[in-house]
């Protein structure tokens, strides 16, 4: 595992929150496309750890089902507080590391993403560990919050 991998990662992260936001008025593919997602990028076969950065009432998304939750809501949302945070239709997300630390077969990355779509920008901290599987690299610990404000 290279740090050009988890930069690639980050990138297809980015790109499929945007496309959630892209799909939000098309609900069937929106959520195939959602489910395929978190499939592909986290590892819910086995186990995720997922703090995402706008829950507070069920703060631990542990589960496939909670992510796909809080990224696309819905009338079946596991979570009630959840809105959709991927349907705020991001039109950038850009990621800025801290630093990587490479570790065999597991990477931690930490740092600031930032959120754009045309009514805000939104600067997030997060701490993400990926795992390598071989021919695939996927997300285990995923923790976002704001920044502290005084």
């Amino acid at each position: 595992m290279r740090e050009e991998d988890i930069i690639n990662i980050q990138k297809e992260w980015a790109s499929g929150i945007v496309k959630m936001g892209e799909l939000s008025n098309d609900r069937d593919s929106l959520e195939s496309f959602t489910s395929d997602f978190l499939d592909k990028i986290y590892d819910f076969d086995n186990q995720v750890l997922f703090k995402p950065t706008k829950a507070a009432n069920e703060q631990f998304r542990n589960s496939k089902g909670s992510a796909y939750s809080y990224f696309i809501a819905g009338d079946d949302r596991e979570c009630q507080e959840d809105n959709g945070f991927a349907l705020s239709n991001w039109t950038e997300i850009l990621f800025d590391n801290s630093n990587i630390i490479i570790n065999e077969d597991i990477a931690i990355a930490m740092g600031n993403y930032t959120f754009k779509n045309e009514a805000s920008k939104i600067k997030v901290e997060y701490s993400f560990v990926y795992k390598n599987y071989g021919n695939k690299i996927k997300i285990i610990l995923h923790h976002s919050s704001l920044p502290y404000k005084i």
